[in-house]
């Protein structure tokens, strides 16, 4: 696992543009079991996005849930280690959110499995999930790096009730919440 480097800006009393925090990111989480690792990098929660001097807290502090808080956003880079595929050949639970998701592929590959087929994406590909039902697996014999930008949605209520349970399952927090 690679902890990314997270650096973060800022504004002094006087309003000068500075740098606040130079590090590793504050928030990693690992399902050593699933081979996954998550590298919570910030989040806003809120539109238009706040912007302070300092932020009171540290955002990825606030929750560790899948899907970005209400009219907010979300950034992690995940981590999906090869050789952790279930029966079904998923390294993840197939998963359902409210938000639309642009996932960018830093290293690696990594599967994109949907309800009727899967897409292989390779470094330098870009995906917009937009609320389907999904799941992830690695296939190859590395680590697949996946920057996640996650920014909070609504269901068109003609889409919900075309799909099959409508909203139920929709994941409101961690991977295995």
């Amino acid at each position: 696992m690679s902890v990314p480097r997270r650096v973060v800006t800022g504004h002094t009393p006087a309003g000068v543009s500075v740098v606040v925090s130079d590090g590793p990111v504050p928030v990693s989480r690992q399902l050593p079991g699933d081979g996954v690792a998550f590298h919570e990098i910030w989040n806003t929660e809120g539109a238009p996005a706040p912007i302070r001097a300092v932020e009171p807290t540290e955002p990825t502090e606030r929750t560790l849930a899948v899907p970005p808080p209400p009219r907010g956003t979300k950034i992690r880079v995940n981590e999906f280690a090869p050789g952790h595929l279930d029966e079904r050949g998923l390294q993840s639970p197939v998963h359902r959110t409210a938000s639309v998701d642009y996932g960018i592929v830093l290293e690696g590959e990594i599967t994109l499995v949907l309800d009727d087929s899967e897409v292989t994406l390779r470094a330098g590909d870009i995906v917009v999930q937009r609320g389907t039902d999904h799941a992830w697996a690695n296939r190859g014999a590395v680590t697949a790096r996946v920057v996640f930008v996650l920014v909070d949605g609504a269901f068109d209520p003609g889409l919900v009730a075309t799909l099959p349970g409508g909203l139920d399952g929709l994941m409101h927090g961690g991977p295995r919440d």
